[in-house]
């Protein structure tokens, strides 16, 4: 059975001795299905996430003509195996303009973009498209810079749906404006040295810009011949248990919920999500001494969500959550979901342009949420549902984008899980039903 439409998390009656193990990166992932097609020869991507975001760039290869075979990963059960056939630098040719090769995305922003630029390198006509939101979701700054180089890009609103024609290698030296998405500059990045794209960065320090450095140190380490590539667990999913042990802190200062196998390599800017979840950990008795504003661009990326929910319950003092304009445009306009829903627990949050100032206030209490179908507002408001009684998730199945087993995490029985209790709730009365206690149950599918 899927996920019910309406859940309750019940709070955690006290801190929690486990070592939770996360999915792969999808950012990573994603990148490494581009690079491993653009290959010479087999790749094997192993710890590949296997979610929402990650199928849709899987068909999509599949359509466009690469072989990819998909494996069970026995250690983690929302990861794969991979096996990528690499054409070295083909694309297989799409259809006419009559009739172009359909190439359908979801609401996966990474496949939409990095397929846009993948596919100039084809012949024919390639057709991509997607559900609703990705169609308002932002991808002019992208086409202007296929189309300096030389592709022709169709459409009718710089946005998806849009009909792309390759046309091969075609040399030059192109710059792209990252304001809106990264994602548009590592889209060109991924592709370059095939295209013979020179990829200059129009929107500050690189140093400002950790999923385009993400991106090169990627294709600067990737085996182009092929081989084997390890993809690194996501940061920004370990994000909820870090919070989760500073949301049910011990008595004794110490850490009790830890993230197995923790990346290293600096790649995601969520890594400092330990030591930023420590700070939450430690909020009761800091008062004074916790740095009034996080950022978005410096601090934390998506995981500055799961920060700003947990500051929510448990700061000491106000909080300035700043530069969130680009989470505006993802899967929700995150900025006004966040305030809105926190409000509804009782929460001081404002908004001042694209920051979110969240105030000490009475605690928070429970509440129906409203997922806008985003998974990280599920998962965000799922990690709270840990320590603010009565928070009823609406739509918790949405996590299936970039977590599809979350909810099995938080059930699961310590020290592999947090041990929480989850309930099916009434879509009209709001009560409970019955106890989610059966694993498939709890699987977003």
């Amino acid at each position: 059975m899927p996920l019910p439409e309406l859940i309750e998390v019940i709070p955690l009656p006290g801190p929690v001795q486990a070592r939770v193990t996360v999915p792969g990166s999808k950012s990573i992932t994603n990148r490494a299905l581009v690079l491993a097609a653009l290959a010479r020869g087999t790749t094997t991507l192993r710890g590949a996430l296997w979610s929402e975001d990650t199928e849709a760039m899987v068909d999509a290869l599949r359509r466009l003509g690469f072989g990819v075979e998909v494996e069970f990963d026995p250690h983690e059960t929302a990861n794969r195996t991979l096996w990528v056939d690499g054409q070295g630098g083909r694309i297989p040719p799409g259809g006419t303009a009559e009739q172009p090769l359909e190439l359908f995305v979801g609401n996966a922003g990474t496949a939409a973009r990095f397929l846009s630029a993948l596919v100039c390198l084809g012949s024919g006509a390639y057709r991509l498209s997607g559900v609703p939101r990705m169609h308002e979701r932002p991808q002019a700054a992208l086409m202007d810079a296929l189309r300096r180089l030389g592709y022709r890009v169709d459409s009718s609103n710089n946005r998806l749906p849009a009909v792309i024609f390759g046309d091969g290698s075609r040399p030059g030296r192109v710059e792209v404006a990252v304001g809106e998405s990264s994602q548009f500059a590592s889209a060109l990045l991924l592709s370059a040295a095939v295209g013979g794209w020179e990829v200059v960065v129009d929107g500050g320090d690189e140093e400002e810009l950790p999923y385009v450095e993400m991106t090169r140190q990627l294709v600067a380490t990737f085996p182009r011949e092929g081989g084997e590539f390890q993809i690194e667990p996501d940061a920004s999913s370990g994000s909820y248990f870090w919070a989760a042990d500073g949301l049910n802190p011990d008595p004794r200062g110490i850490s009790t919920v830890t993230v197995a196998n923790w990346p290293t390599s600096g790649w995601q800017i969520d890594q400092q999500s330990p030591l930023v979840c420590s700070t939450l950990r430690d909020l009761p008795s800091s008062a004074g001494v916790l740095p009034r504003q996080i950022s978005r661009q410096r601090d934390l990326g998506d995981g500055i969500m799961t920060a700003i929910v947990a500051a929510a319950a448990i700061a000491p003092e106000p909080i300035h959550f700043a530069d969130l304009g680009r989470l505006r445009l993802q899967e929700c306009e995150r900025v006004v979901a966040l305030r809105t829903e926190l409000t509804k627990c009782g929460a001081r949050v404002a908004e001042q342009g694209d920051t979110l100032i969240v105030t000490p206030g009475e605690p928070l209490h429970g509440a129906r949420i409203e997922t806008y179908n985003d998974h990280r507002m599920a998962m965000c408001f799922a990690t709270l549902g840990l320590k603010v009684p009565g928070l009823k998730i609406h739509n918790p199945a949405c996590v299936k984008k970039t977590f599809p087993n979350f909810f099995q995490k938080l059930h699961a029985p310590a020290p592999d899980g947090l041990g929480a209790e989850i309930w099916e709730c009434d879509q009209i009365s709001g009560r409970r039903v019955r106890p989610l206690v059966n694993a498939d149950d709890l699987f977003a599918a």
